[in-house]
């Protein structure tokens, strides 16, 4: 088999991406029989679980970054993928070999068959089974979809983290955010231990009653961690924080935007918890892209104009990135130009009440998916909310004719969905440098 058949096979099965969310079967039956098959892989290998609405993959990052920084062999499962579905399976920042793939696919094709699992569940399922054959020392596994019943729930972690709550997908894990956090307290095992890094009173209360029935130690981050500067910049953060451990001065973390110190604040706990010292926290949070292989967060492609590619795709994150991004514009005396993908389960009334707010002049393209709200559609509701729209063209014209225009103090914000990203694979994101 070939790397481009196995993406195919995996390609064939169904997703959760797919029309009507057909392949959203909650339950760990599939998942059960795919580790069967594949002798237990996720068994060989600590992890480190990783829940919440936003945060969850650059938090992730973040802690498989400073397991590695402490020397360690360090597995990392993140979804979903910007340009090719090894980079769910990254061992040290690097996505696991197309070739490796193709062998495991060919390998237990005849499992897939039988079992029918997602393109979801195959996916971490492969990563599970990459990470035991190259013998990791920890593995850092982000949830897909909620917790509860979420593919990578089959672990038996050392450590849980919940990030944040917010509402989403709420037609399938509930419409408050007690019954979210029910979802996503459900990665919290017996006797392990949970770091939560929600603030909402009564999110933070079901994570907290969840916790004392299982018997597993809670750590409130913000009953923890206190911080006495935090001074934020496009492309990096400066944090002095105190935890129960030590005091931190000068922590530099290589993701811009106010909202990533939160992000390494968990990060940093959660290394405490984990054992790891204070020159692989500093080392990992400085090189954090380099050692995770982390792409799409506030990712700078170019500085004048400046282009700057971010996978938000709710509200919450994508009032988050365009805070990071206005005092850069506003030193520039810049416009706001946006590229804007987006699914059609996403809040997009909030989310062109935030363009408009931001006077961002936004360009609505078509990702290639067919749960993709269209970019006529999308141009119709951004002009509903008086924001200022371009007609839309394919991605690499608008990014083309940005190019073209735009002034060297202007700025162009890709972003709406990971997908904007990936399509064509490679087209906007270049190589990570060294």
């Amino acid at each position: 088999m070939t790397p481009d058949d196995a993406i195919a096979t995996l390609h064939d099965l169904p997703r959760f991406a797919g029309v009507a969310d057909d392949a959203y079967r909650p339950g760990l039956e599939r998942m059960e029989a795919l580790m069967d098959a594949m002798d237990r892989p996720h068994e060989a290998f600590p992890s480190v679980h990783v829940a919440g609405t936003n945060g969850k993959g650059s938090t992730a990052s973040m802690v498989a970054a400073i397991a590695t920084a402490n020397g360690q062999r360090v597995g990392l499962h993140t979804s979903p993928h910007l340009t090719h579905v090894t980079e769910r399976m990254r061992i040290d920042g690097t996505p696991a070999p197309a070739d490796g793939l193709a062998d495991a696919v060919a390998r237990y094709r005849g499992a897939l068959d039988r079992i029918g699992p997602s393109f979801f569940e195959a996916t971490v399922a492969l990563s599970f089974l990459y990470f035991a054959k190259q013998q990791v020392d920890q593995a850092v596994v982000e949830v897909g979809l909620g917790g509860r019943l979420d593919a990578t729930n089959i672990l038996q972690p050392e450590l849980a983290i919940i990030t944040s709550i917010d509402l989403e997908h709420t037609a399938l894990l509930g419409d408050t955010l007690a019954a979210l956090a029910r979802e996503k307290a459900g990665i919290i095992k017996p006797g392990v231990p949970v770091l939560a890094g929600v603030r909402q009173p009564a999110a933070l209360d079901t994570i907290r009653r969840v916790a004392r029935e299982r018997k597993a130690p809670l750590h409130a981050l913000d009953a923890e961690v206190s911080v006495s500067r935090a001074e934020a910049f496009l492309d990096h953060s400066v944090l002095d924080i105190t935890t129960p451990v030590r005091a931190y001065e000068g922590l530099r973390v290589g993701l811009g935007g106010a909202h990533q110190q939160r992000n390494a604040l968990l990060a940093i706990r959660a290394a405490e918890l984990m054992g790891l010292g204070a020159e692989a926290i500093r080392a990992g949070l400085r090189d954090v892209r380099r050692l995770s292989g982390l792409r799409g967060r506030l990712e700078v492609l170019q500085r004048d104009p400046l282009i700057v590619a971010d996978v938000a795709h709710n509200p919450s994150s994508l009032a988050a990135t365009l805070d990071a991004l206005r005092p850069t514009l506003d030193d520039r005396s810049g416009r706001l130009h946006v590229l804007l993908g987006l699914m059609r389960d996403k809040d997009v009334e909030a989310i062109a009440q935030l363009l408009n707010e931001a006077e961002a002049t936004v360009t609505p393209v078509a990702l290639p998916s067919e749960r993709a709200l269209s970019a006529e559609t999308l141009h119709g509701v951004l002009s509903e909310r008086g924001v200022r729209v371009n007609e839309p063209p394919t991605i690499q014209a608008s990014h083309a004719a940005f190019q073209q225009h735009a002034t060297a103090r202007d700025g162009l914000l890709i972003t709406g969905s990971h997908q904007l990203l990936e399509a064509p694979p490679g087209a906007l994101l270049p190589s990570l440098p060294e």
